[in-house]
């Protein structure tokens, strides 16, 4: 079973970022780049490219909470075969060691911690900027997600639409995207799902959309979708649970939480075009009124 009880080492780096110093911040940016791969060099590579000392990777492996610049080499490799791990390896792991506790007590514990390791990762402010950006009637807003995330970002759309004009799905079909690519504007909004087995499309979209400079925004899991090198505004949700497959319950939280904002935002708007909306669907009686 994988564990969601120590924060990895991208957590780490992000909680501690501030505590650093300049050199130690340098370093620790060109090792979130490509994120886990980029530490996992020699230390004299690592400390090149970054244009520090080794000294210095070693002082920050230190103040990061491991021993040496090995024990955090060793937290990153076991990141890495985390990342790109299938479903059923995933179970096969897991299953071996699973505790005698009911099924509903395990996942429920998983998500509980998920969700206060994620909570305490999101900075309100950024939040706020990113509602601040999704409410602006100014500028459109195009959302698109994976394989498994496309659900996320249909929920996360037809909450918006009813809320904002201007609104856009992007197709799961990565075939038909540069035709959206194409509508997009200087100021518009992408919002992107990516988890872990990264989608080498969502990549190749996000630098299309940054080209046309798009403000992208991202919410991946806790290590981090490399579309994060192009956005704005990321957050990472934690999503490991006694399972095959990820747990997309904080994922949903944070959509949610999102929705909510943006609506509190621009109610007197929004309150309008619910009312304008429920007279359509009265027209159309799709829903069963009870009188």
């Amino acid at each position: 079973m994988e564990s969601s009880r120590e924060p990895n080492l991208a957590e780490r780096i992000r909680s501690r970022f501030g505590n650093l110093t300049r050199a130690e911040r340098q370093l620790a940016n060109v090792m979130l780049e490509n994120y886990p791969v980029s530490g996992l060099g020699s230390i004299t590579a690592i400390a090149t490219r970054s244009a520090v000392s080794t000294p210095t990777v070693v002082r920050m492996a230190k103040k990061l909470g491991f021993k040496g610049f090995p024990e955090l080499q060793a937290a990153l490799r076991s990141e890495l075969e985390a990342t790109i791990s299938n479903p059923i390896s995933k179970h096969e792991r897991w299953a071996q060691k699973a505790p005698d506790t009911h099924i509903l007590n395990r996942f429920a514990d998983a998500v509980i911690e998920n969700m206060r390791s994620t909570l305490k990762q999101i900075d309100p402010e950024t939040f706020n900027a990113v509602v601040e950006l999704l409410s602006d009637r100014d500028h459109a807003v195009h959302v698109v997600g994976g394989r498994i995330t496309n659900s996320m970002a249909g929920y996360f759309f037809n909450h918006m639409q009813v809320m904002r004009s201007g609104v856009t799905h992007v197709a799961s079909n990565s075939n038909t995207w540069p035709h959206y690519v194409l509508n997009m504007k200087a100021g518009d909004v992408l919002l992107v799902f990516d988890i872990r087995r990264y989608e080498h499309n969502l990549l190749r979209l996000a630098k299309m959309a940054k080209a046309k400079e798009v403000t992208l925004i991202l919410i991946t899991d806790q290590w981090g979708s490399p579309v994060a090198n192009f956005a704005s505004h990321s957050f990472y949700t934690r999503i490991m649970a006694p399972s095959a497959w990820d747990s997309s319950v904080i994922i949903l939280f944070l959509v949610e939480a999102l929705i909510t904002g943006v609506e509190n935002a621009n109610w007197d708007e929004t309150k309008a075009r619910m009312n304008t909306l429920e007279e359509l669907f009265d027209q159309t009686k799709m829903f069963k009124k009870f009188r």
